[in-house]
């Protein structure tokens, strides 16, 4: 590919995890081969621009909304599904701007997050075992011998179904979808009936008066009929990224144009391992992942590989540490970085740590915890002084029953109503839409507590 990146032969002959594991060598080769002739999926200067806003999240000047689907399917790739969660974003994104007065970047787990880490590599039913499902882009979600094994020939098919939400999105965002003067069309069948309605009306109603202003006044500007919505997935795959690793023809440095901003999740985070080692040389914002068994050293030597010129904007720290420990466990990891003179993004994940199992065998996760550890990761920042940056959620446009409590104190019972995730479960529009209230709340309070001035976008300087 190019001297600046090691073959994969190389990649695989170093420690990695999490992987597929074909049974033909020839055909994955050919898949790679054939991917690696395949147009990128995003830009250069696209991911330079995310990361340029990352920059201004590290530097107390904005705030981060990263949010999708756990495991994106296949046969999820519909208009309609992709405009409800472009939807859901969107609206969440107006209530943080306006309540907290921050600009928003707005970032999306989306285009891409068709693979999964798992606990086992198995699962069992009836005496069966069989290959646990890794997400549409390793094998099928039906327990038979044929969909759980892996096809190498996914690879493909997760870059086409990728290629088609990224062009779908960038029309909506582009198109007039995004145009602020059509909050009201965004929630014709949005808040209906939602107890959260009242509240998210009025401000909409609030914000059209704004917008009335301004436009008697001669104000005209194109940010109000579009928005910057970035796409970002785990860089789970090493085949895949490696294929999609591209040197950029402006400046002949690596970038990963599977999406704007990968990550490197929680059971990956190997500084040795070959997704690291990928990771490094690609000039892309990158996400970490970080769990309650990570430390402050730990974090510190990632970030010193993947970032060792401290390029702002280029290491976005994402916490997971659940409810019951956030507020014993992150306070030391934060130090040990801050007090290195290390200026990254810190973002708060508050689903993948609060996740447990029903006695009626469904994986969930309870709306009050996630609440709780979005509590615990602003009151450690606000103790610290340090800037809670961003949240990062598994979330849905539609009204699925994956997470008890919210505002419709959704039940066990009611989880097999609408239970649709194909691994973990998400916020519904309406919990997910609540829950940016409360966020804004906690954001406007630790800006104010900052006695951090109001931001003016201008994303151009």
């Amino acid at each position: 590919m190019s001297d600046l990146i090691p073959s994969l032969t190389q990649l695989h002959a170093m420690p990695q995890v999490q992987q597929p594991v074909y049974d033909d060598p020839e055909r994955l080769r050919w898949v790679v081969d054939r991917l690696r002739e395949l147009p990128p999926l995003v830009f250069a200067g696209e991911c330079d621009d995310l990361r340029d806003a990352i920059a201004r999240v590290a530097d107390r000047k904005a705030f981060m909304l990263q949010g999708g689907d756990c495991a994106e399917t296949f046969a999820g790739v519909r208009a309609d599904n992709i405009k409800a969660k472009l939807r859901v974003l969107l609206s969440m994104s107006v209530v943080l701007t306006y309540a907290a007065q921050l600009p928003v970047v707005k970032v999306g787990r989306i285009a891409g997050q068709y693979a999964k880490p798992r606990s086992k590599d198995t699962e069992t039913r009836g005496g069966v075992t069989l290959p646990a499902y890794r997400g549409d882009a390793v094998n099928g979600f039906d327990f038979t011998p044929e969909a759980r094994r892996h096809d190498p020939d996914r690879l493909l098919r997760m870059y086409n179904a990728s290629a088609a939400t990224l062009n779908l999105v960038r029309a909506f965002v582009t198109g007039g979808f995004a145009d602020l003067r059509q909050m009201h069309a965004w929630n014709a069948s949005f808040v209906q009936d939602s107890r959260i309605e009242e509240r998210y009306q009025m401000m909409i109603d609030e914000i059209d008066r704004a917008l009335g202003f301004m436009l008697a006044c001669g104000v005209k500007d194109d940010t109000l009929s579009t928005v910057d919505f970035y796409a970002s997935h785990e860089a789970l795959l090493l085949d895949y990224e490696y294929a999609m690793t591209r040197i950029d023809s402006r400046s002949q440095l690596p970038y990963a144009t599977s999406g704007h901003m990968v990550w490197v999740g929680d059971r990956t985070r190997q500084p040795d391992g070959a997704q690291i080692e990928l990771l490094r040389l690609v000039h892309n914002p990158l996400g970490i992942k970080l769990g309650p068994s990570a430390t402050g050293a730990e974090a510190l030597e990632i970030a010193d590989r993947l970032d060792p010129d401290r390029v702002p904007g280029r290491i976005t720290f994402i916490t997971r540490m659940g409810a019951d420990m956030v507020r014993e466990k992150l306070p030391k990891i934060i130090e040990t970085v801050e007090q290195a003179g290390r200026q990254v993004a810190w973002v708060c994940d508050p689903m993948h740590g609060n996740t447990f199992a029903t006695a009626n065998g469904y994986k969930t996760r309870s709306y009050a915890a996630v609440v709780e550890e979005l509590n615990g990761f602003f009151d450690v920042h606000d103790q610290l002084g340090s800037w809670p940056g961003g949240v990062h959620m598994e979330l849905t446009g539609d009204d699925v029953t994956e997470c008890l409590g919210g505002a419709f104190q959704l039940s066990e019972a009611d989880l097999d109503s609408r239970y649709e995730t194909a691994c973990d479960p998400r916020l519904n529009r309406n919990q997910a839409l609540e829950l940016s209230f409360m966020i804004a709340e906690r954001l406007n309070q630790s800006r104010l507590l900052r006695r951090e001035p109001l931001q003016v976008p201008d994303w151009d300087d």
